[in-house]
């Protein structure tokens, strides 16, 4: 058995296959435009999350609340996930 990887759990015949409908909907020549759109809409996301982040620490700092202790953790749970990654390799590797 081959595991292939899926973006979200769709195949490859299904994103084909969505692609062709929004084709057929919106026509090839809006599909830059749609993308464009998109691509700033998920930017603008990404902005608004770091700003959030940024303000809950400078709080957390102002109030005198450790916030090392996010970068400690964070440290360890990379170590894990890294652990994991190594494990289920070669067990991957096996089967």
């Amino acid at each position: 058995m081959i595991n292939q990887p899926t973006f979200l759990f769709i195949s490859g015949g299904e994103i084909a296959f969505i692609l062709f409908i929004v084709i057929m909907v919106f026509g090839a020549d809006k599909l830059p435009e749609i993308a464009r759109g998109l691509g700033k809409g998920m930017r603008t996301l990404k902005d608004a999350t770091n700003d959030i982040k940024q303000e809950i620490t400078r709080t957390a700092e102002n109030n005198g609340i450790d916030t090392s202790i996010t970068t400690d953790v964070k440290k360890e749970l990379d170590k894990v996930r890294d652990d994991l990654d190594d494990f289920t390799g070669s067990v991957k590797r096996k089967f």
